[in-house]
């Protein structure tokens, strides 16, 4: 199954469970980084370059996540910004 036919899948179900736009990209946002950071042992510098972003965008994000101006999953609370 191609990626384009399983997000529309995924997308079906967010609709139907009245998922916001908003709540449906933050979310994404925060899940992506979270996998990115863990392929890349944590390593911000290489993580920002993985994900086509400056380092500091990445670190303000991350900051973002732990101070509690994001809704943010557990795991990546406990990350620390190198």
């Amino acid at each position: 199954m191609q990626l384009r036919d399983r997000i529309e899948i995924l997308i079906e179900e967010m609709l139907d469970g009245q998922i916001l736009l908003n709540e449906a990209l933050s979310e994404f946002e925060k899940i992506y980084i979270e996998k990115a950071l863990t392929r890349n042992d944590e390593h911000l510098s290489n993580t920002a370059c993985m994900l086509g972003i400056h380092r500091n965008t990445l670190a303000k994000r991350v900051a973002a996540y732990q101070n509690g101006n994001a809704k943010t999953p557990k795991r990546l609370l406990k990350r620390k910004a190198r």
